[in-house]
């Protein structure tokens, strides 16, 4: 019985950076992804695994299908989340795709647009998009016939097609964020606006915990004098450490040790698209740890 449970470890660890990939792709929460996968081992400690002729395939299924359950009831929760809600930032230094065939849908602004989709859109995109699922095995997992995984997977390519921006390679978005964090810190107005796109948003999610702007603040003046309305006091004794979240350029801010904020952009070619400032405490601990190391 222990040599069958060690089989299954083995067979479970194997592909548990796919499932969290899954998991959080679908749920844009490191810590309920983590739940999730390990829910999906509690399944497989209680599966009759002598009938499963192929462990990746039944944990994907597994993960994907709770997954889709967890949204539904996630959307729910997030309906009375106070201000803008952000996906929880995750360290992807070692590991730039996590866990998937590519690096779609990680990126800050592409899950948020994921929340547009169904649970079952958004699970057929993203097995399909990053993890190159064929769509006779989507159909299995998402309990659907293949003429509909693929009809859901074209209506989501459909609906994020028109907010898509063109790729901005990471050294520029790195130069952009240096920039943007440099002018932030001495309020410079002008070298602000310089750097925004003119139909910049920002958005601050401080999840109703801590101080933030509970709506999205929209357009370069508005976005370059909110950032510059609390520069003499908001970065007193804040220390600064270079990361990649989601696959992006990030900077960690952090006082005496502790993390408090994660700041992404999201860049065109016309400049900053997209401030967002990461600062609900609950949704920091996936990254926390690097600022302090």
């Amino acid at each position: 019985m222990e040599a069958n449970l060690d089989d299954a470890l083995t067979a479970f660890e194997r592909v548990r950076g796919r499932l969290f990939g899954i998991a959080y792709r679908m749920l844009g929460s490191a810590s309920e992804a983590e739940d999730l996968v390990q829910d999906a081992w509690l399944r497989w400690q209680g599966t009759d695994r002598t009938v499963v002729d192929d462990p990746a395939a039944f944990l994907a299924t597994t993960t994907t299908r709770l997954a889709i359950n967890a949204l539904q009831s996630a959307r729910a929760r997030r309906e009375t989340y106070v201000g803008p809600w952000l996906p929880e930032p995750v360290d992807t230094s070692a590991d730039p795709t996590l866990g998937a065939e590519r690096a779609e849908a990680l990126g800050f602004a592409v899950l948020v647009m994921l929340e547009r989709l169904s649970p079952t859109e958004r699970a057929a995109y993203v097995l399909r998009e990053a993890f190159a699922y064929p769509y006779d095995q989507i159909c299995e997992i998402v309990q659907v016939s293949e003429a509909a995984a693929r009809q859901l997977v074209s209506r989501a390519r459909k609906h994020l097609a028109g907010d898509r921006r063109r790729a901005v390679p990471a050294s520029e978005q790195r130069r952009l964020l240096t920039a943007f964090l440099a002018a932030a810190k001495t309020g410079d107005l002008v070298a602000l606006e310089r750097l925004l796109a003119e139909d910049v948003v920002s958005y601050s999610d401080g999840g109703g915990v801590v101080r933030a702007s509970k709506v999205p603040v929209v357009g370069r003046e508005r976005v370059a004098k909110f950032v510059r309305a609390f520069h003499a006091h908001f970065w007193d004794g804040v220390d600064l450490t270079e990361a990649e979240t989601n696959g992006q350029p990030s900077v960690l801010l952090s006082k005496e040790g502790a993390t408090f904020a994660v700041i992404t952009i999201v860049t065109g070619r016309d400049g900053i698209d997209q401030v967002l400032w990461m600062m609900n405490p609950d949704k920091l601990g996936a990254v926390a740890s690097r600022a302090a190391s």
